[in-house]
């Protein structure tokens, strides 16, 4: 995929029949695409192996991370779905989800000398949108604040390539080794750190939405560790709980602390968070 344009795979195209589409994201294992089609709006997901460089360990697993996810979108019943192997990985489609992520609805909460506090509501509804999962039995494994699409209706929590909680195909099935180090609990970072994998927990997911919400709020990470740090160092700081002292504004601050807290049986359910965002 280094120095191509990549394009949709003929299966997608032939079972969309896109009328148009448009590159979201590219970056190193994975392309989104939006695609307009006569059956409505989709994203697109391609997945390609990483190859190795001289400082970035080859993934092969990224190519298998579209299908994965479909898999686990079957599984929870999402209707619209489909998921399949092109020349170079995987791929699959989804329903288009409109809207601003956490992040960039937030944003004027962020700016210098601001007086915009974060809604709670936007925030429960991120709580709903991840007790819908775990309900289902199942850890996102990857919550960011870019996962929450906040749109006219209700928030979707998007990306589950990395969920554990159910049965997942074995040829599209691969270790979880973790993911944004921003965003990883302690206990995730200490077994990514003494042996490259780790459990994804529902436990975990409370510690990376407290820290999404922190984020987006106040613009701070919730850990201390120098912006260009290796990763390693980086899951360091996390599993020693390296926490900083910035506080969430409004009634938001004291929940999200509870929810950053180091041990995961200390950390609040997100049935409790939701009650105390109520």
């Amino acid at each position: 995929m280094s120095g191509s344009t990549p394009e949709l795979p003929i299966v997608v195209l032939h079972a969309l029949m896109p009328t148009a589409q448009r590159m979201v994201l590219n970056r190193r294992g994975s392309t989104v695409w939006e695609v307009e089609s006569h059956r409505g709006r989709y994203a697109v997901k391609l997945g390609y192996p990483i190859e190795a460089t001289a400082d970035w360990p080859a993934q092969p697993w990224t190519a298998l991370a579209p299908a994965r996810e479909g898999a686990i979108l079957h599984r929870l019943g999402s209707a619209d779905v489909a998921y399949g192997e092109w020349e170079q990985g995987t791929w699959n489609f989804q329903p288009w989800h409109e809207g601003p992520d956490l992040h960039r609805l937030w944003e004027p909460c962020r700016s210098a000398g601001s007086t915009i506090t974060p809604h709670v509501s936007v925030a429960l509804s991120c709580v709903e949108a991840l007790a819908e999962l775990h309900a289902a039995g199942w850890a996102h494994g990857d919550v960011q604040p870019a996962h929450f699409i906040i749109g006219p209706d209700r928030t979707h929590l998007i990306d589950l390539a990395l969920a554990h909680g159910g049965q997942v195909p074995s040829g599209y099935d691969f270790p979880f080794r973790g993911c944004l180090v921003h965003y990883e609990a302690p206990e995730i970072a200490q077994s990514v750190l003494a042996t490259g994998t780790a459990e994804p927990t529902q436990e975990a997911d409370i510690y990376a939405l407290g820290a999404s919400l922190l984020i987006s709020a106040t613009g701070w990470r919730a850990v201390e560790y120098p912006d260009d740090a290796p990763r390693p160092v980086q899951r360091e700081a996390v599993a020693k709980g390296n926490r900083r002292s910035v506080k969430a504004p409004g009634q938001l601050g004291e929940l999200i602390d509870a929810m950053l807290s180091h041990a995961p049986g200390d950390r609040p359910t997100i049935y409790e968070v939701g009650k105390a965002m109520s």
